[in-house]
């Protein structure tokens, strides 16, 4: 992984230590949010994959999509 992605993983990863636990398990989408940002950061680097996972979080709306969404390749 690279400098920039480990960086922009610090937050999904405080957010996964903190928030998730009493938010529950109501994502839309499987992977979750916090999976998919992780495995996009790892898989893109920091860029694209901070791209890829801003880009899923905005599509997180009410009447938004649901179902698998897998980071491409």
């Amino acid at each position: 992984m690279t400098p920039l992605a480990r960086l922009f993983s610090l937050p999904v990863h405080a957010y996964r230590a903190v928030f998730s636990p009493y938010v529950g398990h109501n994502c839309r989408y499987h992977p979750t949010c916090s999976v998919y940002a992780l495995e996009a950061l790892q898989k893109h680097g920091g860029l694209k994959g901070g791209w890829l996972a801003l880009r899923r979080i905005a599509r997180c709306r009410p009447f938004g999509g649901s179902g698998i969404d897998n980071v491409p390749d």
